[in-house]
């Protein structure tokens, strides 16, 4: 069995290394650290590389411990976390590629199974949900620390537990988490409303930019480098925007695009029908049916406005 793989490749591992995707959301990051510290736990020494990420996950435990990068050339064990396909790793992914075995554990229904082992449940409404599962398989205890990581993975996936991911399982765990003394309220706070001031910035101007499309069912709109500046945005100040215009009665796709030096980042969500994953691989990136992501190279905002509700009206 894979678990059984994955951890004898755990106990045989001295130099271990713990990944996840670039802008880390909550469950990439709550993830990423519920494994760092289960491993702790399991009396190894891993690191855990996270160049950047949002100050609001600052309270979970083991973030003064995330490094930037590392010296270490090639790790016994790497562990990706969160991620869909290796190329979401981006700088950091030589870590996973060198690494003498490399385990993938993920929800991504677009998952390419890159690893030496793969763990991945897609009808999961997040990674953390995931790695409940697999700690307790390890027999590693789920300690008020670990559980912290674990519920912040779960409640920002699950949008607070709205989304329709969420199963019967997901309400089991929570409160199998509450009873280790975990603080389901003050997570909630912490992750879903509490806005940095930057944060609520751009969504104003952005809210005020929402232009809607195709008889009000797709609803647009965007942030420049410009307007991050000029309101010293932060990383993470961006999460959420997207989410205003799906909230609008009526819509089915929200758009929203960002400049980044890679190229035009596309940020989609959609209502009912449509399979914003299937749009976003047909420029290379993915995601889930209702939420997914995707960068335009080589071009700017408006063309790649033009690109992406193109390959999004054939979808209505």
């Amino acid at each position: 069995m894979t678990l059984d793989n994955i951890k004898e490749e755990i106990d045989k591992a001295e130099k271990i290394v713990i990944l996840t995707h670039e802008n880390p959301d909550g469950d990439a990051i709550g993830s990423g650290l519920a494994m760092y510290n289960a491993l702790k736990e399991y009396g190894k020494n891993p690191d855990i590389i996270i160049p950047e990420y949002s100050k609001i996950f600052k309270f979970l435990p083991g973030t003064d411990e995330i490094k930037k990068e590392s010296d270490i050339e090639q790790y016994d064990l790497a562990i990706s976390l969160d991620c869909a396909t290796i190329k979401m790793l981006n700088g950091f992914a030589k870590y996973f590629e060198n690494a003498k075995m490399k385990v993938n554990i993920d929800h991504h229904g677009t998952n390419t199974m890159f690893g030496n082992y793969n763990y991945v449940n897609p009808a999961a409404p997040a990674c953390a949900q995931i790695l409940l599962v697999v700690l307790e398989y390890f027999g590693i205890e789920v300690t008020k620390d670990i559980g912290t990581c674990i519920l912040t993975g779960i409640i920002t996936d699950t949008g607070g537990f709205k989304y329709e991911g969420v199963t019967a399982d997901t309400f089991e765990f929570v409160s199998w988490l509450l009873n280790k003394g975990v603080n389901v309220s003050k997570i909630y706070k912490k992750v879903l409303q509490t806005k940095t001031r930057a944060n609520f910035e751009l969504t104003r101007l952005a809210t005020d930019r929402i232009e809607f499309l195709e008889d009000g069912k797709i609803a647009f709109t965007y942030i420049t480098k410009e307007d991050e500046k000029a309101v010293n945005a932060a990383q993470g100040d961006k999460e959420g925007i997207v989410e205003v215009g799906r909230d609008v009665e009526g819509v089915e796709v929200s758009v929203f695009l960002t400049e980044s030096e890679k190229g035009i980042k596309c940020s989609l969500r959609s209502n009912e029908y449509v399979n914003v994953s299937d749009i976003c691989l047909a420029f290379g990136g993915g995601g889930h049916i209702k939420a997914a992501g995707c960068t335009i190279q080589g071009c700017t905002i408006e063309q790649a406005k033009e690109k992406i509700l193109r390959q999004i009206k054939t979808a209505l």
